[in-house]
C-alpha cells in the first residue's frame, strides 16, 4: 500500500510493516498504525510514521546508544498488551524534539516507545523513575579541563 509521509514523500510500505499502538500514544487517540522509517543512512534515526496522517511522524532514537546507563523495567500488563515472550522481541525508542542546530536536540527519556518486533506491536510508556525527563540533551558537551602550569 502506498502512504504520504512527512520526511519521505509518497513511500510503498507492506503490511507487514505496519506497527499497531492497541493504546493509542498519548495525546493522539485516533492515531494507532504507524511505520517506521530510516532518517539516516547508519539507521541511528528513524521515523515512527503514521499510516494514516502525513503530517504525524516522530523522529526516534535508541536511547541506549546516547544514554549508556539508561534502565528501566516494564510493568506487567504492558508485557501482557504486547505479548512480550523475551528481551529480544522489544525494540525500545526515545522520541526525539529536533533542534536547530540539530546539536540540541533533546530525547524524552521518561516516555519510551517500545515495540514488540515479532508481533508489531507497541505501546508508548510514562515511565515513574525520577531521574529520567522529557528533554534529556543528546550531545553533552564535554567541559573545558582547566590546566594548571
Amino acid at each position: 500500500m502506498k502512504i504520504a509521509t512527512k520526511y519521505h514523500g509518497e513511500k510503498e510500505i507492506q503490511e507487514k510493516e505496519v506497527i499497531t499502538f492497541p493504546q493509542a500514544i498519548p495525546g493522539f487517540p485516533d492515531e494507532k498504525e504507524f511505520v517506521l522509517l530510516p532518517l539516516d543512512d547508519e539507521g541511528q534515526f528513524i521515523v515512527l510514521q503514521s499510516v494514516e496522517n502525513q503530517q504525524l511522524a516522530f523522529v526516534l532514537s535508541n536511547p541506549f546508544t546516547f544514554f549508556k546507563e539508561y534502565d528501566f523495567s516494564l510493568e506487567e500488563y504492558i508485557v501482557e498488551l504486547l505479548e512480550i515472550e523475551s528481551e529480544e522481541d522489544i525494540f525500545v525508542f526515545s522520541i526525539l524534539t529536533v533542534h536547530d542546530p540539530f546539536e540540541k536536540t533533546t530525547a524524552n527519556l521518561q516516555a519510551p516507545i517500545i515495540i514488540n518486533n515479532k508481533k508489531n506491536m507497541a505501546k508508548q510508556v510514562i515511565l515513574n523513575e525520577p531521574n529520567y525527563h522529557t528533554k534529556h540533551p543528546l550531545f553533552e558537551k564535554s567541559k573545558p579541563t582547566l590546566v594548571k602550569g
